[in-house]
């Protein structure tokens, strides 16, 4: 998978993704053709434990489930691994963890803990000095694994575009393989972190309602970018899907005039239920 992701990074033209939180929604973009996804700690930190992205959920917690969403499919994962979970030395031990596991690629960020979604206010940043290290201590700890590293900074809240810049030239330099710039304002400041880093593999982030103007593929692809990531998109959707079907049931007492649900056989081909069944065939047969 780390190989597969290095391959789609070096390749001519952008790669875009939506970013998940479970296996199923990791399922279903692979089935829809995506060629690699994300997973979104806002939206883990959603499903998971129905709380907002403020740094509420734990080391475990948040590797557990890409190494889950990982394994469920066979195209690359780009997992959030928020800030490290601590110093440089939680990073060493994070991003091991990681690198043993089928997660293709990581992104790393610089904010203090508790750290919160990119888009909301009152973050806070650490020294451009550390989060140079826990970089370096990122690319020690992937050994020989090709796990992508992505260098993410949110210093745009903070220090403005110019200190976000700033900083991205650190991150490459300390040795991350892609960089991120959080939250641009506008279409100009988009056009300025390609303009600055030409060459360079960038990723974007778009968040329907966030701070970042909401582009298509095609226009960030013709600013430069190489990667854009939907982070909220699903989520959106599908908690949209179920409140529409919750309360049609509570309000008829049915799901008769649900719109648009997917049938069971539709949700079994989705699980991908004949490979288990031919599984159930092969080993289970002789049990009784």
């Amino acid at each position: 998978m780390k190989n597969t992701l290095r391959t789609l990074i070096k390749q001519p033209g952008i790669k875009s993704a939506p970013a998940v939180y479970d296996c199923i929604g990791a399922m279903v973009a692979e089935q829809e053709g995506f060629d690699y996804i994300f997973s979104s700690g806002f939206g883990i930190a959603a499903a998971l434990l129905g709380k907002p992205d403020f740094g509420y959920l734990t080391a475990n917690e948040m590797v557990g489930t890409a190494c889950r969403i990982a394994d469920s499919v066979s195209i690359p994962l780009i997992a959030d691994i928020d800030t490290g979970y601590g110093n440089p030395l939680n990073v060493i031990r994070t991003v091991q963890d990681i690198a043993k596991s089928n997660v293709a690629g990581i992104i790393l960020e610089d904010q203090e803990w508790p750290k919160k979604c990119g888009h909301f206010e009152g973050k806070k940043i650490i020294s451009i000095n550390e989060q140079v290290e826990k970089i370096k201590a990122a690319v020690y700890a992937r050994e020989s694994s090709n796990l992508v590293i992505v260098g993410r900074t949110d210093a745009r809240a903070i220090e403005g575009l110019k200190g976000a810049i700033k900083r991205g030239e650190k991150y490459l330099e300390a040795g991350a393989d892609v960089l991120f710039i959080e939250a641009p304002q506008s279409r100009d400041e988009l056009k300025e972190v390609s303009r600055h880093f030409e060459g360079v593999p960038l990723f974007a982030n778009i968040i329907e309602g966030g701070k970042t103007p909401n582009l298509s593929v095609k226009e960030l692809e013709e600013m430069g970018y190489k990667l854009v990531a939907f982070a909220l998109s699903g989520l959106f959707s599908a908690t949209q899907a179920t409140k529409e079907c919750f309360s049609s049931l509570k309000k008829d007492g049915s799901t008769e005039n649900i719109n648009k649900k997917m049938s069971f056989n539709e949700f079994k081909e989705v699980i991908k239920i004949e490979k288990h069944i031919e599984l159930e065939k092969r080993f289970g047969s002789n049990l009784q």
